[in-house]
């Protein structure tokens, strides 16, 4: 009939986009545990409202042009509702049930064009729509199967619709041929741009999951952190209230007994409560240069704004006015270097002069701190009685000097015999600390 295949209607369906509205929720994998509704999110929505465009412009077609009511154009009406309906939800778990929904797509087209009637302009949609369809429940090689067999239907359904009158067989023929290969252009534009679609869908979501996952470690690093300063802070409280518990404490304790002993000697004994009194002088002194020593360690920044150089000087110098341990020391230091290091370099550098002067029993200390190239190495030996490595290995001290070398990716070692004093190497690479 001249009615089903009059150009004008047939051309101006094309400019709609053949965007798929379907679930945008792994369209390909095989092992979804349901299948997939359609879409809520507002670029999918839009694809949803397109392809609904393009079934209410087929519905329309088959009842304007021309209109004529009869019951085979309700089986029409009626076979394009049920194709939009049982596209609202997608089968995507099982081969052949894809297969089974792909096949009744097809078969509902082909026979109410064969029984029915149904326009060319109307199969080109609804084959469009089932291309569009096959995108989301197909792989690659899937879609093209479908891509050829709805070439092959509208094709096929087109080219074998009579001709009336015989005048027009050359002009229709021409118009024929040319529908179909701009049917076929169609369709192979419609399976790219849905395909790039879904990838660029996917790509977002896996950028989402990313960025999820990158949340949620950041997350657990920080807590881990922050348990981490919480361990090392209750560490270093807990070794500086030993500290002062066994200094501080026994300082104050042999004063106050020499106290007591110069009173009960004051009245029968003034030489002798003397003496008491000028020790007890003696262990505040001490006493004194422990807290000092405990405050120092307390700082959060001991370096207070100097270079490193300035503060190891100052503590070098104030460590032999009040130990009277002679010290040489050898420190250059061309580059500038991170912040973070310098207070490591400095709390070694304390933690081993307090070592050497409460346990050593040294006269002489050696420090030197050098820098050449990429590598820092810093050198604290003493000439006093040493110990034994492997049975000393539970001291605070030198395991938070350990702890913060590793921290910063340096290497801590000890050498020391008993009787031989000891000597303590650190070294840095400053190729990541520099950066």
């Amino acid at each position: 009939m001249v009615d089903k295949i009059l150009e004008p209607p047939y051309i101006r369906v094309f400019p709609h986009p053949p965007h798929s509205p379907h679930s945008p929720h792994s369209p390909h994998s095989p092992h979804s545990p349901h299948p997939p509704m359609r879409p809520t999110s507002q670029s999918f929505r839009l694809l949803l409202y397109l392809e609904w465009l393009l079934l209410v412009t087929a519905v329309i077609m088959e009842v304007f042009l021309p209109f004529q009511l009869s019951w085979r154009l309700l089986l029409r009406v009626l076979m394009i509702v049920t194709f939009s309906l049982i596209g609202l939800r997608l089968p995507n778990q099982h081969v052949g049930t894809k297969i089974l929904y792909t096949a009744f797509e097809f078969g509902l087209i082909v026979l109410t064009a064969t029984q029915d009637g149904l326009s060319t302009r109307s199969v080109f949609l609804l084959c469009l729509v089932l291309v569009m369809r096959s995108c989301l429940i197909f792989k690659r090689k899937g879609q093209l199967i479908v891509l050829g067999l709805a070439f092959l239907c509208d094709g096929t359904l087109l080219l074998s619709r009579p001709i009336i009158p015989e005048k027009l067989r050359v002009a229709v023929w021409d118009w024929r041929l040319s529908s179909v290969l701009l049917f076929s252009l169609t369709l192979v534009f419609a399976l790219l741009l849905i395909n790039a679609l879904l990838a660029e869908r996917q790509s977002r979501e896996q950028l989402q999951i990313v960025h999820q996952e990158l949340e949620i470690t950041h997350e657990q690093l920080r807590s881990y952190a922050l348990r981490i300063e919480d361990q090392a802070t209750l560490q270093e409280r807990n070794r500086i209230a030993r500290e002062i518990h066994d200094g501080l404490g026994h300082t104050l304790a042999a004063q106050t007994i020499q106290i007591n002993n110069a009173l009960l000697f004051w009245q029968s004994n003034n030489d002798k409560a003397l003496t008491f009194i000028k020790q007890a002088k003696q262990l505040g002194s001490e006493a004194l240069v422990e807290i000092r020593r405990s405050v120092s360690v307390l700082r959060s920044n001991p370096l207070q704004g100097q270079s490193l150089e300035s503060a190891m000087q100052k503590l070098l110098k104030d460590f032999q006015h009040t130990t009277g341990i002679e010290l040489s020391d050898k420190i250059y230091l061309p580059l500038s270097l991170p912040t973070e290091l310098n207070t490591t370099l400095y709390r070694i550098v304390q933690e081993s002069l307090t070592n050497i002067y409460k346990h050593a029993q040294a006269t002489n200390v050696i420090v030197d701190l050098q820098q050449e190239g990429l590598m820092l190495d810093l050198s604290i030996e003493d000439n006093g009685q040493g110990f034994d490595p492997i049975q000393n290995t539970t001291g605070f001290g030198l395991q938070g000097m350990r702890e913060r070398a590793t921290a910063l990716g340096g290497q801590f070692n000890l050498y020391s015999q008993p009787g031989k004093g000891c000597r303590i190497c650190v070294s840095f690479p400053l190729s990541n600390l520099l950066l």
